[in-house]
């Protein structure tokens, strides 16, 4: 066995295989950004109830396989626990102790689909904006009414 093999062996040994895009799988509770159908923020697993786009997404997507962050307390993931195992859906509570990822949620596949959007996002509704662009006044509108 050549130095240079042997030296591969021995570092794969102590440090485990290797791995393609490290930071990526880190982010992506260990899948690839590629492989995401949807993936939620922290702050939108911890809030109360199930998104009813990700049971949605569960539907339409059997076979996808679930990761869920688990740097989050255990309440907060039960819910979507118990809604993946009701559609027959996988799931692993993923632990990283050296990194905390910014995502609490990660619904993906076992092979590449690149779906353009996958973070989940708030809709604001057209009334709602409306009546805040009313509700907004300057200084000099305080000063010269109209």
């Amino acid at each position: 066995m050549s130095n240079s093999k042997l030296d591969d062996y021995l570092q794969q040994g102590i440090h485990g295989a290797k791995q393609t895009k490290p930071d990526e799988r880190r982010r992506f509770l260990t899948t690839l950004r590629e492989r995401v159908v949807i993936a939620l923020t922290q702050g939108q697993v911890m809030k109360k109830g199930v998104e009813p786009q990700v049971v949605q997404l569960m539907e339409e997507n059997p076979k996808a396989h679930l990761f869920l962050n688990g740097n989050i307390s255990y309440p907060y993931l039960s819910e979507y626990i118990k809604a993946a195992e009701k559609r027959g859906i996988e799931f692993t509570i993923v632990t990283n102790k050296d990194y905390d990822s910014e995502l609490g949620l990660v619904l993906a596949h076992d092979y590449a689909i690149d779906k353009e959007e996958i973070y989940l996002t708030e809709k604001v509704s057209p009334i709602a904006s409306h009546v805040q662009m009313k509700e907004k006044k300057g200084f000099f509108s305080k000063l010269f009414k109209r």
